[in-house]
């Protein structure tokens, strides 16, 4: 099992990231909401990982925080629920977010997500309930992850932002109107494809 790679960030191209360990390429698929603690190409870069096997390929997960890693997992162990949908899940909405909803329940919420039906959203309050019972959500998140790059500039973060929603499926005009929304002076990308998201979201 390969559980954390350090390396130099080689490659950045939504949702895949390419991490150069000692001269090895790891190619790693991320959530979106990590995009913006990622450090600037030939940078040092840290990420907390997950292994798949599978007959026709051999996959890598990563995640800035261990939580966030922790809550993939969990999400794994529900019916129905594999790699793709836990990172989406991962990619709109923080553990502490999840952990809300299910608490309280909140299906229309889930169920707004791209790929989560209203089976997949009730198999996942219903599974995850318990699960969670014991999840300290506001100890868990109130550290800043360490990676956070705050060298691109406002162009760039638009740039990235906009590349990320189309990684995840969006139209372009969808994505231009998403961001342009939300985009105000000295906004981070994560913080802007976060908002994008939730207003894409709350549209439909």
């Amino acid at each position: 099992m390969i559980g954390r790679l350090v390396g130099k960030l080689a490659e950045n191209h939504p949702p895949f990231v390419l991490l150069d360990v000692n001269g090895v390429g790891y190619e790693v698929e991320v959530p979106l909401s990590a995009l913006g603690y990622l450090p600037k190409l030939g940078e040092s870069c840290s990420l907390f990982t997950h292994f798949v096997v599978r007959e026709d390929a051999q996959l890598l997960y990563g995640f800035i925080r261990r939580e966030d890693r922790e809550l993939f997992r969990l999400l794994l162990k529900v019916n129905g629920v594999g790699p793709k949908m836990a990172v989406a899940i991962l990619s709109h909405m923080s553990p502490n977010e999840f952990v809300e909803c299910v608490r309280g329940d909140n299906l229309t919420r889930l169920t707004k997500m791209p790929g989560v039906g209203k089976k997949t959203a009730e198999r996942l309050l219903i599974e995850m309930r318990d699960r969670i019972k014991d999840w300290g959500a506001g100890d868990r998140e109130s550290a800043t992850p360490e990676l956070l790059n705050q060298s691109a500039g406002g162009h760039s973060h638009l740039e990235e932002a906009e590349a990320a929603l189309l990684a995840l499926g969006y139209k372009p005009q969808e994505a231009s109107r998403a961001i342009n929304a939300v985009y105000k002076d000295g906004m981070g990308r994560d913080e802007l494809i976060r908002l994008s998201l939730k207003g894409m979201v709350k549209t439909k």
